[in-house]
């Protein structure tokens, strides 16, 4: 066999709605939850300017650090805590999920957005007050100008702001797998 090569990339997106979106999508665990809250943030684009059609899912522990193995599943007619969510940003770039704070301290984040070759993952880790998770070897590894793109921010009660900036000036780190 012959010299294998990888089949080339095209972006992703644009996303057609129908199939991406599910009742509850956003939604990690109903509003209504103990200890729910909101996750919620901009998308920009390199030039600053929101991006209205990208899409982000996010992973996570519950509240005691423990990954759920009930996808979806119900109980007494409402939904538990799933660990994943989809959301897709509106006209101005925004998205928003309800979840709870995970036990790891973080979220992790793929985002899929017009222009991109592959998907991207980072973090979203919920500032404690002290810098947001200063003992995690991620975010000790980073300078602290990099480190505060990754600190989903109070901006409320049970309230969280993790913008997104895909490239430019305090462009979010982003995390290669392989």
């Amino acid at each position: 066999m012959g010299d294998r090569v990888q089949t080339p990339s095209q972006t992703v997106g644009p996303f057609f709605h129908f199939g991406l979106e599910y009742d509850g999508s956003a939604q990690v665990v109903p509003g209504h939850y103990p200890g729910a809250i909101r996750l919620h943030g901009t998308v920009f684009d390199g030039g600053q300017a929101p991006v209205p059609d990208a899409l982000l899912e996010i992973w996570q522990t519950d509240a005691a650090g423990l990954v759920s193995r009930e996808r979806g599943s119900l109980l007494r007619n409402e939904f538990a805590f799933t660990g994943f969510g989809r959301a897709a940003t509106n006209l101005g770039g925004e998205y928003a999920f309800t979840t709870v704070r995970p036990g790891t301290g973080f979220v992790t984040v793929a985002v899929f957005a017009r222009g991109l070759s592959h998907h991207l993952f980072t973090r979203a880790y919920f500032d404690d007050g002290t810098g947001g998770g200063a003992s995690d070897s991620l975010l000790a590894s980073l300078p602290p100008s990099r480190r505060s793109t990754l600190l989903a921010m109070p901006d409320g009660d049970r309230s969280f702001r993790f913008d997104v900036r895909l490239q430019g000036d305090g462009e979010t780190v982003f995390l290669e797998y392989s």
